[in-house]
């Protein structure tokens, strides 16, 4: 038996499911009563969506779409932080939603702290773009991700590698 166990903690986000999230709001966006004639566009960068519609209004309900189809392929609409909206020629507006792949140190740190403030007998120990929870007593994990799963940081959490 081992005497330490240990689980990751993560935010990955399959691009594959982001692409086919895109190409249905797309297709159902073509097939919309209230977007025919629009000049309205999705595309995929390598971690940024670049969204593109006639106006404010238009661009919010694409962004509403997509986030809609985000949801059904299973990926968190955490994983999208939306820029701002920019105005450009002719009323058109446009957006830039980055996609949110690993844990910045600071909500590392963020996630640390507060691990560290419910007195849970854990270590932890940040590894590049995720975190890593080790403890003697497995019941002390379970109970480190429902703490971490009952607060929220902003991004979509995963807990992977439990051993």
């Amino acid at each position: 038996m081992a005497s330490n166990y240990s689980f990751d903690v993560v935010s990955e986000v399959n691009m594959q499911e982001v692409d086919n999230a895109i190409n249905q709001a797309l297709k159902e966006i073509s097939q919309r009563y209230d977007f025919k004639g629009s000049k309205t566009a999705i595309e995929l960068g390598k971690d940024e969506i670049k969204i593109v519609s006639d106006d404010e209004y238009k661009l919010n309900a694409v962004i509403d779409i997509l986030k809609g189809k985000f949801i059904k392929r299973g990926v968190s609409p955490k994983a999208l932080e939306l820029g701002k909206i920019e105005n450009g020629s002719l009323g058109a507006a446009k957006a830039n939603a980055k996609i949110i792949n690993g844990i910045s140190k600071e909500k590392a740190k963020e996630l640390v702290s507060e691990i560290k403030s419910s007195k849970i007998k854990v270590q932890t120990q940040i590894l590049d773009n995720q975190l890593r929870v080790t403890g003697k007593d497995k019941d002390d994990l379970q109970q480190t991700i429902q703490l971490l799963k009952s607060k929220d940081f902003d991004i979509d959490l995963q807990f992977t590698n439990y051993r």
